[in-house]
């Protein structure tokens, strides 16, 4: 499914894309799941929100939090901070195309572009766990509940590069004395065959 993306800072959505988010959201993660809960919190004020339009009309949505402003933490890295991914959604209407995969992959780079190389932390329904899972996430604890649907943290690590040890090089000198033992051998045998040669002929 070919969609434009656009990311931007809550001071920045209009007003008009400000209802659309909230509606979507709505529609999604109340509607649908049956889940009466806060949806909206203070946390957006700080976000980042990512938008994926079709013809100008939003299809999925999430939001990036900055490290500074994220409470979720590792259970593996308690002190550390990193940046999480929330609110992920796709609208009925266009599931099953590949654009959830799409919205989260422009969500993780934009991370990376961001925040650098550090983790990404976010609380997935355990429902998802095999989609985020194939994007790389590691669930980490137990499920638990929040507003009566279950979830797990996960967390998506920095594959650190693996440094490749060159082999050594054999030392100038080890080489000379290699080369001057197979010389000398060499030149054992050769006398060796030119002495039974002598012995055969006389």
């Amino acid at each position: 499914m070919n969609c434009e993306f656009s990311i931007k800072t809550f001071d920045e959505l209009t007003s008009v894309d400000l209802y659309h988010i909230l509606k979507a959201r709505s529609q999604v993660f109340v509607v649908e799941q049956n889940c009466a809960y806060q949806d909206m919190d203070e946390v957006d004020f700080d976000c980042l929100h990512l938008i994926a339009h079709q013809n100008q009309a939003l299809v999925g949505y999430c939001r990036i939090i900055g490290p500074e402003f994220n409470p979720k933490k590792s259970l593996e890295h308690p002190s550390y901070s990193m940046p999480a991914i929330g609110r992920v959604l796709v609208l009925s209407d266009y599931r099953g195309h590949g654009l959830a995969r799409q919205l989260m992959t422009h969500a993780i780079k934009h991370c990376r572009k961001k925040y650098g190389k550090k983790p990404i932390i976010i609380s997935a329904q355990t429902y998802l766990l095999s989609f985020y899972q194939s994007l790389g996430f590691i669930p980490e604890g137990d499920y638990y509940l929040e507003d009566n649907i279950e979830h797990v943290v996960m967390v998506l690590p920095i594959l650190k590069k693996v440094k490749v040890k060159k082999p050594r090089a054999v030392s100038s000198e080890g080489s000379g004395f290699v080369t001057k033992l197979l010389s000398f051998l060499l030149l054992v045998l050769g006398l060796m065959f030119i002495a039974g040669l002598v012995y055969l002929m006389t």
